[in-house]
């Protein structure tokens, strides 16, 4: 009788070692040693095939969520460590052809304090059943109004990239994609986190808006939530998850700029 309790107190100390060690794992995967919150794994096919049929596609982006229409600006303004920063996001008239599939551009300026330093031409389409991908980036980062790097840029087909979703034609909680991949150097990913949320910003108040969680393998610490709401067609309001630095949107415009 005493060997059958030892064993069973043996198999009992077992049992709640391994409850602990799940613990901890479960634990780590969440947060780092200081506390602060990670990005979620999210299981992603390692092996990203994907065919694209240029026939799928067309220049015309209306998701709900994420609208392009030529000559629409998107005006986003926002706090930093080095100052004020400002994006102006203007949808061109612009068409481009990337893997058979004709894209329109969209260009995306950002000044720090009144200084241009980043100048981007964004690739977009939309599939048949209302998905908005991304087919690349040609990116500039400037000093004094000259170009010091274009690190980031990639384009679909060329030395192994691929187009991503930027969009789902109908999101759902909990849903996983990659919005671009260039292996190694543009890997970002974005889970849908809730559907339904109100925002309100500078621009006004908002309703019905999804939020996402984006992050990049590729840097320790990197992730943003980004709100999207029906009302404005785009996004309306982002936040760095590390940093706690965001930016707003604080007017939509439409412009007649010959990029």
């Amino acid at each position: 009788m005493k060997s059958k309790n030892i064993a069973i107190s043996g198999l009992i100390m077992v049992v709640i070692i391994i409850i602990i060690l799940n613990l901890v794992l479960i634990n780590n995967l969440f947060y780092n040693n200081e506390g602060s919150e990670k990005i979620k794994p999210i299981a992603i096919e390692e092996t990203y095939n994907l065919q694209i049929n240029p026939a799928d596609f067309g220049t015309r982006v209306n998701n709900r969520y994420l609208t392009f229409t030529p000559g629409a600006t998107y005006i986003y303004e926002g706090k930093t460590e080095e100052g004020t920063e400002r994006t102006e996001v203007y949808v061109t008239n612009n068409i481009k052809n990337v893997m058979g599939v004709d894209v329109i551009e969209v260009r995306d300026r950002v000044w720090l304090n009144d200084e241009l330093i980043e100048d981007t031409k964004d690739w977009y389409a939309q599939d048949r059943y209302g998905n908005v991908w991304y087919f690349g980036e040609d990116s500039k980062e400037l000093v004094n109004g000259k170009v010091v790097s274009i690190e980031g840029s990639w384009e679909a087909g060329v030395d192994g990239a691929k187009p991503g979703i930027i969009m789902r034609s109908e999101p759902k909680i909990g849903d996983a994609y990659r919005q671009e991949y260039y292996k190694g150097k543009a890997e970002d990913m974005a889970e849908v986190v809730a559907l339904g949320v109100k925002v309100k910003v500078k621009f006004g108040s908002f309703s019905d808006c999804l939020q996402t969680r984006d992050w990049n393998p590729l840097e320790q610490g990197y992730g943003e939530y980004k709100y999207y709401c029906p009302q404005a067609g785009n996004l309306v309001y982002e936040i760095g998850i590390e940093n706690g630095e965001g930016a707003q949107l604080i007017s939509i415009e439409t412009k007649k700029y010959k990029y």
